[in-house]
Parts: C-alpha cells; sequence; structure tokens
C-alpha cells in the first residue's frame, strides 16, 4: 500500500512538472515572437491597389526590419505622407539619384538608364502619367507603386515640403516574401533592370 502511495505521489509531481514546463515554454515562444515582431520581422496586409499586380489588396508579407539600407528595385513599408501611416512602394531611386519621366521610348531613366519595368508595372499600364525630373537628396528615396495610374507616390507629393521624397530613417523594412494567400507565395527580389543602373 505504501509503494502504490508514493508511485502516486511520483505520477503528480511529473505532472505539475510537466504542465509548468510547457507553461514556461508558451511564455518563452510569445515572448521570442515578441521580439522578433519588434525587432527582425514584420507582417503587413495591402490595404490598396496600388502596387498591383505584384500585390493584391489583403495579401500579406513579411518585412525584414534588419536588412540594411534600401537598395533601387527594393519593396519597402514605411511611415508615409498621410501623417506617418504604413505605406508600401518599390525604390525607384537613392540618395544621389538622378530620377527623370521619360525618355523617348516613355521609359523612366534613372542616371541616365532606361529602365525596363515590363516584369513588375501592372499590365497595360505605363511608367508615368506625370513627367518629373528630380535629384534624390543624400538619406532620401525616391518611391512609386507598380499600379502608375493609381498610386500616390513620391509624384503625388512634389509640392509638399519633403519634395515627394521619403527618408531612408522612415523605412521599416524590406518585404521578403508574399506569405498570403497561401496559393499566391512569392519570394521577391529586386528586377534585373536596376542592376545596370550605376
Amino acid at each position: 500500500m505504501a509503494v502504490t502511495k508514493k508511485a502516486e505521489g511520483v505520477g503528480k509531481e511529473k505532472k505539475k512538472g510537466g504542465f509548468r514546463e510547457t507553461v514556461l515554454l508558451l511564455v518563452l515562444g510569445v515572448g521570442i515572437a515578441l521580439l522578433l515582431q519588434a525587432f527582425v520581422i514584420g507582417s503587413f496586409y495591402i490595404p490598396s491597389v496600388s502596387m498591383e499586380n505584384t500585390l493584391l489588396i489583403n495579401d500579406r508579407v513579411f518585412v525584414n526590419k534588419l536588412a540594411g539600407a534600401p537598395e533601387r528595385g527594393d519593396i519597402v513599408v514605411f511611415k508615409g505622407w498621410n501623417n506617418g501611416e504604413d505605406t508600401i512602394k518599390r525604390v525607384i531611386g537613392v540618395g544621389g539619384d538622378k530620377v527623370v519621366c521619360c525618355d523617348s521610348k516613355k521609359h523612366i531613366t534613372v542616371n541616365g538608364t532606361p529602365l525596363d519595368e515590363a516584369s513588375y508595372l501592372y499590365p497595360g499600364d505605363y511608367a508615368s502619367g506625370d513627367k518629373f525630373n528630380v535629384t534624390v537628396p543624400p538619406g532620401k528615396l525616391w518611391l512609386m507603386g507598380d499600379h502608375r495610374s493609381a498610386s500616390a507616390d513620391s509624384r503625388a507629393h512634389m509640392e509638399e515640403a519633403g519634395g515627394g521624397f521619403i527618408s531612408e530613417n522612415d523605412v521599416i523594412g524590406k518585404a521578403v516574401v508574399r506569405y498570403w494567400p497561401l496559393s499566391r507565395g512569392y519570394l521577391f527580389s529586386r528586377p534585373d533592370t536596376f542592376d545596370k543602373v550605376k
């Protein structure tokens, strides 16, 4: 009889220990997830048509917050023009770049190099309906949506104090993967056309 009680006591202690471990692991997991969300990876949903067809309304993307300085062609989430609202656009020009619309073939040029934007521009859309000729200040970015005729991007804010440019410091991170819906899962990469820009 004494042996049975002892065995029961050991069993209860194991159950208590297992429950404590489970709770501890759960709390630890939530803590790590919150730290990752705050400092490393963020999840953002797409609220508008401005990045179609690369990103559709209600698509969701993971953003790498530690990816380093944005480069031409990157898709970035940043604190935007509308009272610091989270916004997503494509980087067309970085500090020191001369971005012009458009050349004789209706291409945007960066430092005199025409961009072939067919791989990401909305089908049937054009590089820009507005002409512009800007030099991006150091530490700033010139950003445009992939659905140019439906995007309120740098072009739409040229008359404001910031000239349409966004500070690199306002960038939250680079979009690395479209993870929702699962059927549209996609790993982003910089379009080759930007490799030709000097």
